[in-house]
């Protein structure tokens, strides 16, 4: 019976503990960052970005595809979500933007600017797919796993 008594005890403190818990105000996630940060995040036609994609998108296509397919610009690019999933979880920029290509076919690309989400999480990282050109299906379907 005193055992009994003890998990029911314990269990009600946990409970308690756990509801002070959820209650807290949560941190933004820059808060966490121990390097300097200005907290602002590059625009979805933010041309680093577009250009890091131009670049990967051609290396895949030639190193793994053997393929002359190439990106050769960007037209009616826009956001469709900013810190969709919180403030406490790191800064992200979901954009959506037409590329022109080298068969003069236009697709979707859609893209996430993820803030210090590059090599070593020293500067921002881009992470992106191509509607139709998703070739191992990573992002299926419509590339939706890049988005929120």
């Amino acid at each position: 019976m005193h055992s009994t008594r003890s998990a029911v005890l314990a269990a009600v403190l946990l409970a308690l503990g756990a509801g002070a818990a959820a209650a807290a105000p949560r941190e933004r996630a820059e808060d966490f960052y121990t390097l300097p940060y200005d907290g602002r995040m590059p625009q979805c036609d933010d041309g680093v970005s577009l250009f890091e994609i131009t670049q990967r998108f051609a290396s895949a296509e030639a190193f793994t595809f053997n393929s002359p397919l190439r990106i050769t610009g960007f037209n009616d690019i826009r956001e469709y979500a900013f810190r969709a999933n919180g403030a406490e979880f790191i800064p992200r920029r979901y954009c959506v933007a037409k590329a022109s290509f080298n068969d003069s076919r236009v697709r979707t690309i859609k893209y996430t600017i993820i803030e210090r989400g590059g090599l070593m999480s020293f500067n921002r990282g881009v992470d992106w797919c191509v509607v139709g050109l998703d070739r191992y299906r990573a992002y299926s379907p419509l590339c939706d796993v890049v988005g929120p």
